[in-house]
């Protein structure tokens, strides 16, 4: 197969024409081409306003294609070898280490979802354990809370079926390198269960969540259809451990036997870690960031990037923007949302946090993201309570006075960190997302009135002290930041931009050390996807957890059925 990079389309050129385009950068006749496939499609505005779309195919020819390639003499074009995705073993897996008991999957989101999914069309009928509800359910019960409710602790933007992803923009881009075919399994997966199909050639694809919902719907029923099973409402109190290997897991007060256990809580079940720490389980604290999210009118995003404030086809336009403070701290822009909404996404009572979201259309007339600022083992080593970290040190088997052991405590210090930080933003906002125009957050000052940025919520907001939630180095952080993205995106700092905190879940402070079998320091346990530090999106997240499914499948066979 000839693959070719950067034929460039004009926004009305139809892409049958790839077809001549591709002959003519091949130099040979349009009709030796057997098949032209579309791998990706992205957008060219470097030379706005005049913008193209860019486009890489893969091309099947009739006779000898590196004699092709060589004769084009053209460093876009060179043969390819094509990978098809393989599970290890197909049906029944390749292992033979006996499996008594069938794989548990703890929790649903991607990770959990995609391992489920690999295992049961393998024939390993996983049993899915999710502490929240039904998509269904959860998402009555989330609008139930944007509209003024109480909260679910156990099903709420973070907790239930399809994750925290599933309120979200539902991006399916990625950073990690997929050689084995990986990343496409997973977008073929989503647009078989009802996923637009342009997820799997335009360049930076999304979902949207009023689609997700139905889609992870579909992906739960067809683990179910291939013999999985799927409990909702099953939150993982304790786990069994004899000889350093696990034996079972205690959910919704039944004691489950269990030799293989796929763990993938997502980055925000807390309670989860601390559990697992008095289980002499080794945890590492990761580096994590913490920030606000800002709206600006997605027109200005537009006329930016596009050259031009009316989209049209292109669809409203994204940003993504880093930079270095001045104290080494690094401040980006983290899951961008055009044309969407900041949402409450809190899952503790007495505590807030906010995420972004964005429909399938991206149609709000708004843009956000979040803007964060790195925060480190130095940020948090004090944040947790002597009291709290001996306890916790004890219960793991920990000296809180030695110092090398530090460390088994930092993870849950990282936790307390983001906790603290929503403890501040839920008393800034009186339990309402809390909200700050960027001028009066710069000049230290609480807000009367929006100016020209008409902002979206998905529940309830209030005027206060957003800069007072963060501390003074953060503060400073964010300031900087936000000055320096204005002198790359006109108007990003604008003194009438909507910042709303805190942004504190951008990825899990725990990462649980697994070695090349993909187990943890506990036999049988194998960690995976955001909450065990190995991800950050819905892809890598979904990628991890196929890879712990492959991990399975490569040493155990099925033999309980």
């Amino acid at each position: 197969m000839i693959r070719i990079n950067q034929i460039r389309l004009g926004l009305d050129e139809p892409e049958e024409i790839l077809r001549s385009r591709a002959a003519r950068l091949l130099r040979i006749p349009e009709d030796r081409i057997l098949e032209v496939r579309i791998v990706r499609r992205s957008i060219d505005a470097r030379k706005k306003p005049l913008i193209f779309y860019s486009y890489t195919v893969d091309v099947r020819v009739r006779g000898n294609e590196a004699a092709a390639v060589r004769k084009a003499g053209n460093r876009n074009i060179a043969i390819v070898q094509m990978k098809p995705y393989h599970f290890p073993g197909g049906n029944r897996g390749a292992g033979r280490t006996p499996l008594r008991h069938r794989p548990v999957v703890i929790g649903f989101g991607p990770a959990g979802m995609f391992a489920a999914r690999m295992l049961a069309e393998a024939g390993y009928a996983p049993l899915v354990l999710e502490r929240g509800d039904d998509v269904e359910t959860r998402t009555r019960k989330v609008r139930s809370f944007w509209s003024g409710g109480k909260l679910d602790p156990e099903s709420n933007v973070q907790f239930g079926e399809g994750g925290a992803g599933t309120f979200s923009d539902g991006k399916l881009n990625t950073m990690v390198r997929d050689p084995d075919g990986r990343n496409r399994k997973v977008l073929e997966i989503f647009a078989e269960a009802g996923a637009d199909p342009e997820i799997l050639t335009v360049h930076n694809p999304h979902i949207g969540t009023d689609v997700l919902a139905s889609v992870v719907r579909a992906i739960r029923e067809d683990i179910i259809r291939m013999g999985g099973e799927v409990r909702f409402g099953a939150k993982v109190t304790d786990i069994g451990v004899e000889d350093g290997k696990i034996v079972s897991v205690t959910a919704g007060g039944r004691v489950i036997p269990a030799e293989v256990v796929i763990l993938a809580p997502g980055h925000s079940a807390r309670d989860t870690f601390t559990m697992l720490a008095g289980k002499h389980l080794r945890m590492a604290a990761k580096p994590f960031a913490v920030g606000v999210r800002v709206q600006h009118p997605q027109a200005m995003i537009n006329l930016c990037q596009y050259g031009r404030e009316d989209a049209g086809a292109l669809g409203p336009a994204s940003y993504k923007l880093t930079h270095q403070a001045g104290d080494g701290r690094g401040v980006y822009s983290f899951c961008m949302c055009p044309g969407g909404s900041v949402v409450n996404a809190s899952s503790e009572r007495g505590l807030l946090a906010v995420n972004g979201m964005s429909s399938h259309a991206r149609d709000s007339g708004t843009a956000n993201s979040a803007i964060v600022v790195t925060v480190t083992e130095k940020d948090f080593r004090g944040t947790y309570a002597a009291g709290e970290a001996k306890f916790s040190a004890e219960k793991a088997g920990e000296d809180p006075e030695n110092a090398e052991n530090l460390s088994g405590l930092l993870p849950l210090a990282g936790m307390e960190f983001q906790r603290q930080l929503e403890r501040r933003a839920y008393e800034a906002g009186q339990g309402k997302i809390p909200v700050q125009l960027y001028g009066d957050f710069r000049e230290n000052r609480i807000s009367r009135d929006f100016g020209g940025v008409t902002p979206v919520f998905s529940g309830q907001y209030a005027f206060g002290d957003v800069r007072g939630i963060f501390p003074e180095e953060i503060q400073q952080a964010l300031l900087e930041g936000m000055a320096a993205f204005g002198g790359k995106i006109r108007g990003f700092d604008r003194a009438d931009a909507v910042l709303a905190g805190v942004e504190s879940r951008t990825s899990s402070p725990v990462r649980i050390p697994r070695n090349g079998a993909f187990e943890a320091e506990i036999g049988g346990l194998y960690p995976c996807g955001e909450g065990a530090g190995y991800a950050g999106g819905i892809t890598s997240a979904a990628m991890d957890g196929i890879k712990a499914a492959e991990a399975v499948a490569e040493k155990y066979r099925p033999d309980f059925l």
